[in-house]
């Protein structure tokens, strides 16, 4: 039995923090709204005052919050305890630099530090399905292993810490893009008077279909679906990926064309929309125009 620290009881973190107590291992949570935490507290997990009282009752400390501000400041109570021995994961899609940054502070103090966002919405969070991209050092990344047996499907150890950052924004950009390029597609389509159910029926059976094509579809017309990954968190992720591109060097135009219409979508009013909300929004925009 680990004893287990959780920090972020947000959309995913609701649904992978209760996988430790079906394992039988002890939960200790932190979240910044406490009732959040209510239904964990009826089933036996400990509720952290604040995250410095969630360092002291765990070994290993699991985040996932929505972005880099909010886990900079969840670590800056971290590091009000002491961190010695204890191994931090953190699971939310963070910059390279940033989770490179937590890293230095951490190990100063004689912690340990894996950076290891994921792939996977709330369904295979549920599930203990997730696909999670890796950065540290393998001792550690050894250590974080029940963890990874509690959440995941597969882990992808891609090297030092800031790596799995890394190699999950190169994940994303290909996804966003494609839902920019469906948006186009579809659009040109249709201010050409062609269906959007014939389009998607179309696209769904042919070389130019993602697998996920067929479960957003509902989604892409409109229809009233759960949330699986916003459009502001999509938003987010682009603008960490061209920050990052732009570091490294590398000329990002389909990414920026991807960004620019995410920021429109959200400043229209659709941040919390389906990330795929963008195609109806573009759509609409583009054949409004024609």
């Amino acid at each position: 039995m680990m004893n287990i620290g959780f920090a972020g009881l947000g959309k995913m973190g609701a649904v992978m923090a209760p996988r430790f107590l079906d394992a039988e291992h002890k939960l200790t949570v932190w979240n910044r709204t406490s009732a959040k935490a209510d239904a964990l507290k009826a089933r036996g997990a400990v509720v952290a005052a604040t995250p410095a009282d969630l360092v002291r009752a765990s070994d290993i400390v699991v985040s996932m919050l929505s972005d880099d501000a909010s886990v900079i400041a969840l670590f800056d109570g971290f590091l009000a305890a002491d961190v010695k021995g204890k191994l931090f994961i953190e699971m939310s899609t963070l910059k390279p630099e940033t989770v490179k940054a937590l890293a230095v502070r951490i190990e100063a103090k004689g912690g340990r530090f894996v950076d290891s966002p994921v792939g996977g919405t709330v369904g295979p969070a549920r599930d203990g399905k997730l696909f999670a991209f890796v950065g540290g050092a393998a001792e550690d990344v050894a250590r974080a292993k029940p963890v990874f047996d509690v959440l995941t499907r597969r882990v992808m150890h891609a090297g030092a810490v800031g790596q799995g950052a890394l190699l999950k924004l190169v994940v994303n950009l290909p996804l966003g893009v494609y839902w920019q390029a469906l948006a186009e597609a579809m659009a040109m389509g249709e201010a050409g008077g062609l269906d959007a159910k014939l389009m998607l029926d179309t696209l769904q059976d042919s070389s130019a279909a993602l697998a996920v094509l067929g479960l957003k579809r509902p989604a892409i017309l409109g229809e009233n679906v759960p949330v699986a990954f916003d459009v502001a968190s999509m938003q987010k992720d682009f603008a960490a990926i061209l920050e990052t591109g732009s570091g490294l060097g590398v000329p990002m135009p389909a990414s920026a064309a991807a960004f620019a219409t995410y920021a429109a979508a959200v400043a229209g009013g659709q941040g919390a929309a389906d990330s795929v909300a963008i195609v109806k929004f573009l759509t609409d925009r583009m054949t409004r125009k024609s």
